[in-house]
């Protein structure tokens, strides 16, 4: 007869089996010291597609990584098979830190943000000057989330030929933003291709831009091989069709050193995960004088410093006017 309460002794304690055997389980994750370093070029259905050693190798996330997200241009460890070889997979154990992100909302009413790209230095904003017209309102939210994410913008006009920039250079030109002009003529003859790989060497640069503006196309003549090598090998293990640009894909960039992202096209860019203390980094004239701010200063208030800052000639009232209407697109819709 067993006997329980005080007088119970370790004879009377029935163990239960491990049924998965002997070996107890342990909450410690192995390191995977020896795991490879790779960079993701697109994501699709839970597969990654990894640049490692030259090689693509196709990788599913693991599962101690659980709700961890990597996205296209993370830099990640991966053990397994990573020979690259059809019907192969290895496995993501580790997503390393990441120096900048790019990040959007479906509406600025969402709460929850994704990151598009990530690790990636510039964002070349893609822009029709004509057909269709050019919408400031989302170019001004693209800015904001490139200076909240940590990249640089690159603006990019194309169809020079219907109309001209000048407008458009005029409502950006406080903001001394790096840009490109390019016409139709000129991207079928390689000239403006060339223009644009100046500002793109040596950087990775996600591009962004809605439909009908010509980023596809731009970025098909940056890259006219890599995509085709590898989509191919998506494709030939997801068993999916031609890419669309339904996700985005990292590439590199033909010609010179650097990589191209090239990102879903967008209809909006929702900013509900900005913060206005992150964007005037991107301002660097104007925030030493934010210090005589009040606390959680929108810029854009009776009592912001920034106005006395202008007034005693330490920085453009340009400049000061481009920060706030860009702010001020976190609260207007684009039709406002």
């Amino acid at each position: 007869m067993r006997r329980y309460g005080k007088h119970t002794d370790e004879d009377d304690i029935r163990s239960r089996p491990n049924r998965r055997g002997n070996r107890p389980r342990t909450h410690i994750r192995p390191k995977h010291e020896d795991a490879a370093g790779g960079m993701v070029l697109t994501v699709d259905r839970g597969r990654l597609t990894c640049l490692v050693d030259g090689r693509t190798v196709i990788a599913m996330k693991a599962r101690e990584l659980g709700r961890k997200a990597a996205v296209v241009g993370d830099r990640v460890a991966l053990v397994g098979d990573l020979s690259g070889k059809k019907d192969t997979l290895a496995r993501v154990v580790r997503i390393e830190g990441r120096d900048s992100v790019l990040r959007r909302t479906a509406d600025d009413d969402d709460p929850y943000e994704r990151v598009v790209v990530a690790n990636a230095d510039q964002l070349a904003i893609v822009t029709a000057l004509a057909d269709p017209e050019p919408r400031p309102r989302l170019i001004d939210r693209c800015l904001v989330a490139a200076y909240d994410g940590g990249l640089s913008p690159l603006l990019v006009m194309t169809k020079s030929d219907l109309a001209p920039p000048d407008k458009l250079l005029d409502l950006y030109g406080a903001l001394d933003i790096p840009y490109v002009v390019t016409s139709r003529a000129e991207l079928e003859t390689g000239d403006a291709v060339d223009r644009v790989r100046e500002h793109l060497d040596g950087r990775v640069t996600a591009f962004v831009g809605h439909s009908g503006v010509g980023k596809t196309t731009l970025v098909n003549a940056l890259v006219p091989e890599e995509r085709r090598r590898v989509t191919g090998h998506v494709n030939a293990v997801t068993g999916r069709g031609r890419h669309t640009t339904t996700s985005a894909l990292a590439l590199p960039l033909a010609g010179a050193s650097g990589w191209v992202v090239d990102t879903p096209g967008v209809r909006s860019f929702g900013l509900a995960h900005i913060d206005p203390s992150r964007v005037i980094h991107a301002f660097p004239d104007l925030e030493p004088g934010t210090e005589g701010c009040p606390r959680a200063c929108s810029h854009d208030e009776p009592d912001c410093a920034l106005d006395e800052w202008v007034a005693e000639g330490h920085a453009d009232p340009a400049r000061l006017y481009s920060l706030r209407r860009l702010l001020a697109t976190r609260e207007r819709t684009e039709g406002d």
